[in-house]
């Protein structure tokens, strides 16, 4: 199975090489990573580069990270035509590569087209976040479920594995309600209700030690906005 790991970023070179190197202890064949660099410079010369499968995209402003993981799977989808899984994940190290292979095993047994890492299952960990970002994130969820009403628990982290399918679909109909976090919950309604199979797996969620978050309010902002747009598209999408 080829596999690609789309890694937006925005200011992440002192992450990005601790990542890479836990990427590759999973030992991963026919795999491809992809970085897309939203920051003002590009750190592509911090990258320690231990394969030739990594490919560096630099778009040299914060154009939001929903915008930028679609745009590395596109990237990856007219580039290779042999990709059978594509996962997300953040560069702050937040994401634990270590599941990486349990979590393979779980999308190819249930035979998913989306996986989610959900930090609100009973078995998952959240681990040193402050108290004001876990409540946000918990009431994030709450909203979501409200206005969505898709049976997960996270609606919010971006830690996902995808089918060709899957990834297909979300390039040819997602990003058509903002650019930042947002997508997660487009993606998520426009595979639901197109009959994907959705499932998700529990996680360890650990803040960022090194860095800055990227989160700013007026994103929170318009990612409240956008959770109405997409509850129309979801009264569209339900009724066939």
């Amino acid at each position: 199975m080829s596999k690609c790991i789309i890694i937006p970023a925005f200011n992440e070179y002192e992450n990005i090489n601790i990542l890479l190197k836990e990427i590759y202890k999973n030992d991963f064949k026919d795999l491809i990573i992809i970085i897309i660099d939203d920051s003002d410079e590009s750190f592509e010369k911090y990258i320690q580069k231990q394969e030739d499968s990594i490919i560096y995209l630099f778009r040299g402003k914060k154009l939001g990270r929903g915008s930028a993981v679609l745009y590395g799977i596109k990237y990856a989808l007219n580039t290779f035509k042999n990709i059978d899984l594509f996962i997300e994940m953040d560069a702050d190290m937040s994401h634990n590569p270590n599941e990486l292979k349990r979590n393979l095993v779980c999308f190819n047994e249930k035979n998913l087209d989306l996986l989610i890492s959900s930090r609100y299952k009973k078995e998952s960990k959240i681990i040193n976040w402050p108290f004001k970002r876990k409540i946000l994130s918990f009431l994030s969820n709450r909203l979501s479920k409200l206005v969505l009403n898709i049976p997960i628990t996270d609606y919010t982290n971006g830690y996902r594995m995808y089918s060709n399918q899957a990834a297909k679909f979300v390039v040819k109909n997602c990003g058509k309600i903002g650019d930042g976090y947002i997508v997660l919950s487009e993606i998520l309604i426009q595979l639901y209700y197109n009959k994907y199979k959705i499932d998700e797996i529990e996680t360890i969620f650990a803040n960022r030690v090194r860095g800055t978050s990227n989160v700013t309010i007026s994103e929170i902002f318009l990612s409240l906005i956008g959770l109405f747009k997409i509850w129309r598209i979801k009264l569209k999408l339900n009724r066939f």
